[in-house]
């Protein structure tokens, strides 16, 4: 015999309030998938462009490099975006091993780690960027 009584239905995504952990926590999931993505890309750019030969990857080279006193704003602009992604990931994934262990599940401590994992990328990028070009602060 079947009962046809109602089931609670599960909440909807326009009754929830967007927090910083929400937002890192999808933004972990989309820069390890857009890493993993743009680096195989890459990697196999720069394989293809080094078995060309040297006027192919000499092209690759140039895209990502200072040279002859020209600045190449789309690669550059491109190792940043990736960097920062990189260090955002990282960031967010030494706050998750925090969660992971049983800390930080505190509604305080876990909008404030949320956070400072953007503010450790933009910094961290900031840095490791002005230390590349030679920028000495």
């Amino acid at each position: 015999m079947s009962s046809n009584r109602p089931r609670p239905l599960s909440p909807h995504l326009t009754i929830w309030r967007w927090g910083p952990g929400m937002a890192v926590s999808i933004m972990h999931r989309a820069a390890g998938v857009g890493m993993a993505t743009v680096g195989a890309i890459l990697l196999v750019w720069w394989l293809v462009a080094a078995a060309s030969g040297e006027a192919a990857y000499d092209s690759f080279v140039d895209i990502f490099t200072y040279k002859n006193g020209s600045l190449n704003i789309l690669g550059y602009l491109f190792g940043i975006g990736l960097t920062a992604t990189f260090f955002q990931h990282m960031g967010n994934g030494i706050r998750h091993f925090f969660m992971d262990i049983g800390a930080n599940y505190e509604l305080k401590g876990n909008k404030l780690s949320a956070q400072a994992t953007w503010v450790f990328a933009v910094v961290a990028t900031i840095l490791y960027w002005g230390y590349l070009l030679g920028v000495k602060g």
